[in-house]
């Protein structure tokens, strides 16, 4: 085989979750080129995988907001252009969206995606040539490893690999990384929560670290630096930047977010505070050290991750 590409747009914890597909797809088929169509904003950590060799960048995101604009339809064509610019031997779409179907059925290939019982949105079934069926009650990264499979000839492995390295810390203290910030305020963690456990972390040594991703997120993170003391709120960096703190840390700690399934893919030891949202489906998964707290309808509270953090330290 020639070449591949894979559709697999946003999020970021789904474009995170796809990269294990791609790692195994470089396996078999060493010598293909391998493109990969992304989300703009995610595009950063596409180029991060060793085995992708062009990223297509989309931004179906930008351009709803500006239909009316003649620049809008200028970047969609040359879009298409770029899209349509090679012939692969196989266009795989692990998204299993209507979005990601009619991005797909602009391709010039054999394409390959779920069949209609397999995914969310039923309809992007009609844009595939050949449609697979996939089980709808596994993790993510397995799901999308087992269509891959399906579509390029081989069968996953045992081990999950995303395929990322990362260069060495140079900071002169350990530190972790709370991640606070989430797209759902039921997914969120209560601030006094995220003090407690920042303030024990301090008190054991280690720097705390606050990135944010949105204005609000930005002040939660100013307040949450206030009433711990000596932690650092981080200046907003490109999403491949934040990665390489991410893989330096020395524990993570995060609710639902795609940021956390960034430092399971680099194996850093995490916490995953859940609330919300069923973790068996959506959780983090990797090689690391990995303690989840909560659950759907189980409130943890601070003690909890304290808890699971000194474990994690101490090992």
């Amino acid at each position: 085989m020639d070449s591949i590409l894979f559709v697999k747009t946003s999020s970021l914890g789904d474009v995170v979750h796809n990269m294990p597909a791609v790692t195994e797809a470089r396996r078999r088929w060493p010598d293909a080129h391998i493109g990969w169509v992304v989300e703009d904003a995610f595009a950063p950590l596409a180029r991060l995988h060793p085995g992708v060799n062009e990223v297509i960048a989309v931004a179906t995101r930008r351009w709803r907001r500006g239909l009316l604009s003649p620049a809008t339809w200028r970047e969609v064509a040359s879009f298409r252009r770029a899209l349509c610019a090679r012939r692969y031997d196989r266009v795989v779409d692990t998204q299993g969206l209507l979005r990601s179907g009619l991005i797909t059925a602009q391709t010039r290939g054999e394409r390959h995606g779920y069949d209609r019982h397999s995914i969310r949105e039923p309809v992007a079934s009609w844009f595939y040539d050949i449609r697979h069926p996939v089980a709808k009650d596994q993790h993510a990264v397995l799901r999308n490893r087992t269509l891959a499979g399906l579509s390029l000839d081989f069968v996953p492995s045992d081990v999950i690999d995303y395929g990322l390295s990362h260069h060495a810390d140079t900071s002169p203290t350990p530190y972790a990384v709370l991640l606070h910030g989430t797209s759902r305020a039921d997914k969120e963690w209560r601030e006094s929560d995220w003090i407690g456990l920042g303030q024990t972390l301090r008190r054991k040594g280690y720097g705390v670290l606050l990135p944010w991703g949105n204005e609000a997120e930005r002040v939660r993170s100013a307040r949450l630096a206030g009433a711990i003391k000596g932690a650092e709120v981080l200046q907003r960096r490109p999403l491949d930047e934040t990665a390489q703190v991410i893989a330096n840390a020395a524990l993570v700690v995060g609710v639902d977010t795609g940021l956390l399934h960034l430092a399971a893919a680099y194996a850093v030891p995490l916490i995953g505070v859940y609330i919300a949202t069923d973790p068996k489906l959506t959780g983090p998964i990797g090689s690391g050290p990995i303690e989840i707290v909560g659950g759907k309808g189980d409130y943890p509270g601070y003690a909890r991750a304290v808890e699971a953090a000194e474990r994690m330290l101490t090992a």
